[in-house]
């Protein structure tokens, strides 16, 4: 089965617009970029023609002879069958960080034939554009970031009548227990295989627990060989050392990421080139902490204290070898990892929000901690994150008498509910926000 992923009404928004730079898609490996540009090109183009890079390494010297994007094409009509025709056919560009002249030809296709619609994607982009100093036409393409499949596309493509519920909320109201309970069981099962579309597929066609986590661990091997090949034999056991640590880390009652952890008597300075690779490499997420909540968010940040999590939640409980079973058993014993889960479940959601600035969190004198704080336009909200349905703690009500937000969310496992500035919302719907926002302000 094929899942619908939300970027391409993004790619939809952008062909319609007058002016569409070549877009430029990032993200981390085997989330699907090249399926959704190729489902893209079938759905809304006449023609949809792809040059891979490393499959067809003879198409650079298509770039190294000229700049010209009207010869480019008119040599790169010779590699493929279907005709490239201005407005009538996407242009693929994949793995193009194996090309660094096609990738400096965006610049000449946005200039001098703007009329063209070229999205161009590559594995470990960013990774390959810091190590090998490439020059990315700044200001002549469209950067786009994609995720691993989320919740609300995850529980669309499964229960299409509880996602047509939610969606079609007009007020701010307890949930039916019906619904509720589904999503609550639909939840756990995208905590179990996480957004990377092979496994999430697998589950839903039932193959079974042990097949979806084959195909994770086998990310997780793609993963580690990465390093070996785009990583320099220096930054390599540090890289392979970090993204391990990660369990550990999050296992903490405080997430904080600390480099002993690592390795004991590691030092930042040691590390800070690897973790950016994994930064770059769209495996990880690095939040962190903002000395006050103040506009714009990012001017507050303490970059010498953060935490780390991992792109993707069922990768994160592979890589900590966490049974499936406990997912699905709401009492298990397992307090700090099971709300680094649902912390990871959150910010992956809140990563794919459009319009929601990168989170951050905040402390107060170690006393108190919120898991994220976002700012959406001029509004910064913190947000509160609870496992399951205890939400006992005082964080964000400190956070409150310090700073009188004008809304404050918590997820949970509670049932929806709005009183005095606080958002009590099931972790499910983070993919929903903009929609219950709405619905307070209207209200």
């Amino acid at each position: 089965m094929e899942i619908r992923r939300d970027i391409i009404d993004q790619f939809k928004a952008w062909k319609d617009s007058p002016s569409h730079k070549p877009i430029l898609l990032k993200g981390a490996r085997q989330i699907g970029k090249t399926w959704a540009m190729e489902a893209f090109g079938k759905e809304c183009f006449e023609y949809c023609v792809k040059f891979d890079f490393d499959r067809s390494p003879e198409l650079k010297s298509v770039f190294q002879a000229t700049k010209s994007p009207e010869r480019i094409i008119s040599e790169l009509a010779l590699y493929c069958s279907a005709p490239i025709i201005a407005g009538k056919t996407l242009i693929i560009f994949d793995e193009i960080q194996e090309c660094e002249e096609a990738l400096n030809s965006l610049k000449y296709f946005c200039e001098e034939a703007p009329d063209y619609h070229i999205v161009a994607a590559g594995s470990l982009l960013g990774v390959a554009v810091r190590q090998k100093q490439m020059s990315v036409p700044v200001g002549k393409v469209k950067v786009m970031r994609m995720y691993p499949i989320t919740f609300r596309e995850f529980l669309r493509a499964i229960d299409a009548n509880t996602y047509q519920y939610v969606d079609s909320i007009t007020e701010i109201a307890h949930l039916p227990e019906i619904i509720l309970n589904k999503l609550k069981t639909a939840y756990r099962q995208y905590q179990i295989c996480g957004g990377m579309p092979e496994a999430t597929v697998a589950l839903i066609e039932g193959k079974g627990i042990a097949e979806v986590e084959d195909i994770q661990q086998g990310i997780l091997d793609l993963y580690e060989l990465d390093f070996s090949r785009y990583a320099s034999a220096r930054e390599i056991p540090r890289i392979q050392a970090l993204w391990h640590s990660l369990p550990a880390q999050l296992s903490k009652e405080n997430r904080k990421f600390i480099y002993r952890v690592v390795r004991q008597g590691a030092r930042s300075k040691d590390y800070e080139d690897a973790l950016l690779w994994l930064v770059d490499a769209g495996m990880i997420h690095m939040i962190y902490n903002v000395s006050k909540p103040g506009i714009p968010l990012a001017a507050y940040e303490e970059t010498n204290a953060f935490k780390v999590y991992a792109c993707d939640c069922g990768l994160l409980r592979r890589l900590a070898r966490l049974p499936a079973s406990v997912i699905i058993d709401p009492v298990a014993n397992y307090t700090e990892f099971k709300g680094a889960v649902a912390e990871n479940a959150v910010l992956q959601s809140l990563m794919a929000l459009s319009g929601v600035e990168k989170p951050c969190y905040w402390t107060s004198d170690s006393t108190a901690e919120v898991e994220f704080v976002i700012q959406i336009h001029d509004k910064v909200i913190p947000i509160e994150v609870k496992a399951e349905d205890n939400v006992k703690g005082r964080s964000i009500t400190v956070y409150n008498e310090k700073y009188h937000p004008e809304l404050r969310l918590r997820y949970s496992m509670l049932n929806l509910q709005y009183n005095c500035s606080m958002l009590s919302c099931p972790s499910p719907l983070v993919g929903w926000l903009h929609q219950l926002m709405h619905l307070i302000q209207k209200n």
